[in-house]
């Protein structure tokens, strides 16, 4: 059982940084932020769970506490959780090395929300609440490092330009044969040898960004810095939620090129044909559990505006039983369409054979689920990957391939993806 208080504050971005910069002592960390992007489906402003009591890395004993245990879970599935759903395997390389899926039940958990801060403590920690609380609200400001003391970091190319071309054009093959008609292609970036405050670059890539499912989580070592703009999925109740992200185009330099740059990713045939194509693969994994008729396009092909792109996402519904499994949901709807492709399965064996790397936690999905059975979960993209005893640094970017898509154009969109990832970090500390 939780211990439950609130308490008011006055300055949400003083109260999110103070609650960021006490989440410093803890080992098992998640935060989430909504930037204030409220929509029909926000839950909460921000939310922090720190804390390890219990924790899950196996999808049996994950399935045991979400169907018996009434109580709140933070975690991850990264992407080859799919090699447990489904008869795939990831045999490239993989220099993060995230464990496959982990989630924790935490001792402590805050939310931001309605101009309150509600503590939600399990009852052995209730008494540490107020002195929690004031131990948040004594916390500094949290202090810039010393110039240069850690310089900018070097960024590499897991692919060239060439080999990009090369690879975007053996999808093309594989599409024109009839393989598939759609699938997600992503290349690594990253940086050896490198050290990184991960606190320090998530708010600076999350100032940059301000998405609405911006998360900072740290397992001892491991830590993804994301500013991710694209819900997986969510259970509310009875309705189950997902919205794909399918189209990008940058900003532009004023409201007159801006609206205008809108408009035509609205209207682009290739734009709204990858985005449909993906909307109608949710469909079918939503409809594997739905009730007979709920499944429902709320929103298609809708322009959405953010501090570094605009983008098209689509939504959709369905209604579930009450009875049903929280996690079973999930796996039969994972990995997310729109970082796979479609056919859904055909599209994973081709990207297994033609991308480098293993994407481990990189369009894998954070979130969490609470004692109602409900849960929310983004995509992690846009995202810093940082494994701190490694000193390994990986940020991953990519684009649908479809029939029309011109490899060179593709290429240029995920430069266009990778700018706010590439900004923060080859900037010194």
């Amino acid at each position: 059982m939780r211990h439950h208080q609130t308490f008011p504050f006055e300055s949400l971005s003083q109260t999110k940084a103070s609650l960021l910069e006490w989440s410093k002592g803890f080992e098992d960390v998640v935060w989430l932020d909504s930037n204030s992007h409220q929509d029909q489906y926000s839950s909460f402003e921000a939310c922090l769970a720190v804390g390890a009591y219990f924790t899950i890395d196996a999808l049996d004993v994950l399935h045991e506490f979400v169907g018996q245990q009434k109580d709140w879970l933070f975690g991850y599935f990264t992407y080859d959780v799919k090699n447990q759903i489904e008869d795939l395997t990831s045999g490239n390389a993989d220099f993060l090395e995230f464990p496959e899926l982990h989630f924790f039940q935490p001792r402590k958990i805050i939310l931001v929300k309605e101009g309150q801060l509600h503590f939600h403590y399990l009852d052995g920690y209730a008494n540490e609440v107020v002195s929690d609380y004031k131990a948040i609200f004594n916390t500094k400001p949290i202090q810039k490092l010393a110039l240069n003391e850690f310089g900018p970091i070097k960024i590499k190319s897991r692919l060239t330009e060439e080999d990009y071309l090369e690879k975007a054009n053996q999808f093309l093959e594989h599409i024109h044969r009839g393989d598939i008609y759609e699938a997600n292609f992503c290349q690594e970036f990253y940086a050896e040898e490198a050290n990184l405050d991960p606190l320090e670059k998530f708010q600076q890539l999350n100032e940059i960004s301000e998405p609405p499912f911006a998360t900072f989580l740290r397992m001892k070592e491991h830590y993804v810095l994301c500013a991710s703009p694209e819900r997986y999925l969510k259970k509310a109740g009875q309705k189950v939620i997902s919205q794909p992200i399918k189209g990008t185009a940058p900003r532009g330099i004023n409201t007159v090129e801006d609206k205008k740059i809108s408009e035509h990713l609205t209207n682009d045939p290739k734009e709204r044909s990858e985005n449909i194509m993906i909307t109608d693969l949710v469909r079918n994994d939503l409809s594997k559990s739905a009730l007979k008729g709920s499944v429902e396009v709320e929103e298609l092909c809708k322009p959405y505006v953010f501090k570094q792109v605009h983008q098209l996402i689509s939504t959709v519904v369905s209604k579930v039983e009450n009875h049903k499994n929280s996690l079973e949901l999930i796996l039969e709807t994972f990995p997310m369409g729109s970082m796979t492709g479609a056919p859904k399965i055909s599209a994973m064996k081709i990207i297994e054979e033609l991308e480098e790397t293993k994407r481990g936690m990189y369009s894998g999905a954070v979130g969490y689920f609470d004692p109602d059975g409900d849960f929310d979960f983004n995509v992690v993209i846009r995202s810093i990957l940082y494994n701190a005893s490694k000193k390994y640094i990986s940020f991953s970017v990519g684009g649908a391939i479809t029939a029309k898509s011109n490899p060179e154009k593709e290429f240029q969109e995920c430069l266009l993806k990778a700018k706010a990832m590439r900004e923060v970090l080859e900037k010194g500390q």
